[in-house]
């Protein structure tokens, strides 16, 4: 078992530090560069500490941010360490009043970071902001969600999903709010985590079982437990290049997130429902096994079919168990 990030806690707190960017970055050092470009070339007065931990990055990440910003607190890893221990470690090491998890293929627009600054700090009873995502053509993305539940967890994110009765994905997608109004959500994707300091030392850091995927739905499920509300705010904008890091293995892509949906219904359903979901999930990878492999039969971009047999057939070699048991 690793770290489940109760004990993790802010290193103790400098007033004067408005907000502790950390920035958890894997072999994406030309849009690191443009995320710390906008921020420190942000028109907001702020004074902020900027973290980076470098997660084992074969590329120049790191010579790239002792250069260009000598001011970034640097965390060579040397390995991946996975997307939610690296942010444990930018947070023992966070001095801000607030702590602010942002991913490394961001970039702030404009005032976003004073606006999500002085709502939480005007509305102690909140724990987090979650900013509206844009996709680079300005197209909003969907970041805002409702806990999942069980049916949820069968369909969302397979082949299958298209099949699902619409209320439940659109429930969880949380279709039915505004997307020009801040609402209180149950959690916000994880490319940007704006938190109190109040709410990360009374819930802890991320559970680092999860290595990647529904870490930020575990940690703001944690937050939530603790009393502190979740504000998604349209008012603070933030560009998300999306998935540069995990578009980089897509194999691993599909085991981890995938045990990691089993690790969350496992830890707040209980074993029944991650063995319910277990099944389909199987199911779904086998279904598209058998496709690719008529596909390929037939003649259809063999390459490409051959390709992804091969990835369907690893995740199901795993057996899917949940991440962590």
């Amino acid at each position: 078992m690793g770290n489940n990030g109760e004990m993790v806690k802010p290193a103790p707190v400098d007033p004067s530090v408005d907000i502790s960017i950390i920035i958890v970055s894997w072999n994406v050092s030309q849009l690191l560069k443009a995320c710390l470009k906008s921020i420190f070339e942000n028109p907001s007065q702020l004074n902020l500490q900027v973290i980076v931990v470098d997660s084992g990055s074969a590329d120049d990440t790191c010579s790239m941010v002792r250069t260009h910003y000598p001011e970034v607190k640097l965390f060579d890893m040397q390995k991946n360490v996975g997307f939610p221990a690296g942010n444990n470690i930018g947070i023992q090491a966070a001095v801000g009043r607030n702590i602010y998890l942002l991913n490394p293929d961001t970039e702030i627009v404009g005032d976003a970071l004073q606006v999500m600054l002085t709502r939480l700090e005007s509305e102690p009873s909140l724990g987090m902001i979650g900013a509206k995502l844009l996709f680079p053509n300005g197209d909003i993305q969907s970041s805002r969600r409702r806990f999942p539940t069980v049916m949820t967890g069968m369909f969302e994110s397979t082949w299958f999903e298209p099949l699902a009765p619409k209320q439940i994905i659109n429930r969880y997608r949380m279709t039915d709010k505004n997307d020009d109004q801040p609402c209180l959500v149950d959690w916000v994707m994880g490319a940007s985590m704006f938190a109190s300091r109040a709410a990360v030392e009374a819930t802890g850091g991320m559970d680092e079982d999860y290595v990647m995927y529904s870490e930020e739905l575990d940690w703001c499920r944690r937050i939530k437990n603790n009393r502190f509300g979740i504000l998604w705010f349209p008012s603070a904008e933030i560009i998300h290049h999306m998935g540069a890091s995990s578009d980089q293995a897509s194999t691993l892509r599909h085991i981890n997130f995938n045990r990691a949906k089993l690790r969350y219904f496992r830890k707040y359903h209980g074993a029944w429902a991650s063995g319910l979901i277990r099944i389909a999930l199987i199911k779904n990878f086998v279904f598209q096994l058998l496709l690719e492999g008529a596909k390929w039969v037939v003649g259809h971009k063999r390459d490409l079919r051959k390709q992804r047999m091969g990835a369907y057939w690893q995740v199901l070699k795993t057996g899917l168990k949940p991440a962590g048991y």
